[in-house]
């Protein structure tokens, strides 16, 4: 029997998308995949359905940099409701407890956040996906369990406020990845003694991607009307930018073709370590490659496109 035809386009790049709330991070997925009739289409971390903002979807061969972009480092605006608590940490939960807040101003705000920001330990949410025995912590939750959690380090790069209306106060979060919003949001809460939970929240960026020009659905859906795929197509970020943090190499076409069959080459003013973005002379994407520590550049992950 003959090899079964892919369904769907070869097309490759990645969607700045701008998640609506209310929406799961894979029903977002699949109303992008659909529209660009796409092969292969991945996203690079989930957002809660609560939350909006920044979701880049990989399509075709971008997906191979999900990975690269879910380990990158992320940023959030968020708001947190002093003095109570719900069941999920934020504004889809049932609430379970109310605290009155003491005085809810910049003097008193300012020392606690300044206690999150470097290295910390999060127990993560019961409503996560993260895995105990092979289920999401979520299924457990939706029946009224809870399981032992151990603590997880993380990094707090930034902790700002940003306002203050009542008892709700506007915080933005430059953090590492597996950062819990929702937690550090309850632990704030915590310590000023009268607990919090997130009423909304708001992706801002990923990796070298910051506050970039998102794309909502809705725009999405007016350019396939207008103008089909082709519309759809102007709105791709080319796949390399999701990489912009890393250095670039140029390399001939001969070197290119070793590259490709798999081989470590030898290239000039190459970096001494690390991993690089490798373009084919004349400033076609070829993939990533990283230098072995005899000096020579191999093959990572490349592009077939």
């Amino acid at each position: 029997m003959g090899r079964r035809k892919r369904r769907g386009r070869a097309v490759h790049g990645i969607v700045l998308l701008d998640k609506p709330a209310g929406m799961t991070s894979n029903a977002a997925l699949q109303v992008v995949k659909r529209l660009y009739d796409a092969q292969k289409a991945g996203h690079t971390g989930s957002l809660d359905p609560l939350a909006t903002g920044l979701l880049p979807v990989c399509l075709g061969e971008a997906t191979k940099i999900s990975a690269f972009l879910l380990d990158a480092d992320k940023h959030y605006r968020f708001t947190v409701r002093l003095g109570e608590r719900t069941d999920s940490g934020d504004a889809d939960g049932e609430l379970v407890e109310r605290r009155e807040p003491g005085p809810v101003d910049a003097a008193t705000l300012e020392p606690v956040l300044a206690r999150f920001m470097g290295e910390i330990e999060q127990v993560p949410p019961m409503h996560s996906a993260l895995k105990r025995d092979g289920r999401p912590l979520y299924e457990y939750a939706r029946r009224g369990e809870e399981v032992e959690r151990a603590s997880r380090p993380t990094v707090i790069h930034r902790l700002d406020l940003m306002g203050i209306d009542g008892h709700d106060v506007e915080l933005s979060v430059h953090c590492a990845k597996g950062t819990y919003v929702r937690t550090l949001a309850e632990d704030i809460g915590e310590v000023l003694g009268c607990g919090g939970h997130v009423t909304a929240l708001r992706r801002t960026g990923s990796g070298p991607f910051l506050a970039p020009a998102m794309v909502t659905l809705d725009a999405l859906q007016r350019a396939f009307d207008e103008t089909g795929h082709e519309g759809l197509d102007g709105l791709l970020t080319p796949t390399d930018q999701a990489l912009a943090d890393w250095p670039g190499l140029e390399v001939t076409s001969g070197l290119a073709a070793f590259l490709r069959q798999g081989q470590a080459v030898q290239i000039p003013k190459a970096p001494t370590e690390g991993v690089l973005r490798l373009y084919e002379a004349g400033g076609s994407f070829i993939g990533m490659g990283h230098v072995q520590d005899d000096g020579r550049v191999a093959p990572k992950r490349l592009m077939n496109q």
